[in-house]
């Protein structure tokens, strides 16, 4: 018997764009609205009204600017993920400092991009998150990869360092899972465990790590 195949079109990654910005605002948006994969359907300029509209139109995207006239992004995170659980949230900054990432990772944000990025770049870090990847600005690894890293991830299990490889070719939780005969919820647990050994916020962060302290070959 054949098996059947589900031939109807992916849902595109509804967006929710938070910048007092209006022309960035509205180039993002014009940019992201080339692709059927994203579709934004609200665009606001305040910390108040993120609030409101997420909390309304329940996005699974958040593309939250880390500067609003009245509040900073990082303060507003909890309140949007209380009135959206579901969806992920993806700080927008000109920053690069690791204060800042740190900042936005801490106060519960799921992807870093900075503005110095191109339009594909951010697209491609809107569909990362919403694929519940951790997304970081290229240039911000540069950063991440200059502190001392000596002694770095020597407690990491044979099994840890597995799954962060599998993880550091750009493979998705479920993909590390199948390939190691894993459930989801035990490779999640692998990964935080990762994280937590390295003082990484992400699997891009973990992988830039262990890279430079040679426990990891790329």
């Amino acid at each position: 018997m054949r098996e059947s195949r589900d031939t109807r079109p992916k849902a595109a990654v509804r967006v929710v764009i938070v910048d007092d910005h209006r022309v960035l605002a509205e180039l993002l948006t014009a940019a992201l609205s080339t692709t059927d994969e994203v579709a934004v359907v609200e665009s606001v300029g305040t910390a108040a009204g993120a609030i409101d509209r997420v909390g309304a139109v329940q996005p699974d995207v958040v593309i939250l600017d880390y500067d609003l006239p009245d509040a900073d992004g990082v303060s507003v995170v909890s309140a949007i993920k209380s009135a959206c659980p579901r969806c992920r949230v993806l700080m927008l900054t000109s920053y690069t400092d690791p204060i800042v990432l740190s900042e936005a990772f801490d106060a519960g944000c799921d992807g870093f991009v900075t503005k110095r990025n191109g339009a594909s770049e951010i697209l491609s870090a809107v569909l990362a998150v919403a694929s519940d990847e951790t997304p970081v600005s290229p240039d911000m690894v540069r950063t991440l990869v200059r502190r001392d890293v000596v002694g770095v991830g020597a407690d990491l299990t044979e099994r840890e360092l597995e799954v962060l490889r599998i993880a550091s070719l750009g493979h998705s939780n479920k993909e590390i899972a199948d390939e190691l005969y894993l459930s989801v919820n035990t490779v999640r647990n692998h990964m935080q465990h990762v994280l937590n050994k390295l003082g990484a916020h992400s699997k891009l962060e973990a992988t830039a790590i262990a890279v430079r302290a040679g426990i990891l070959r790329r």
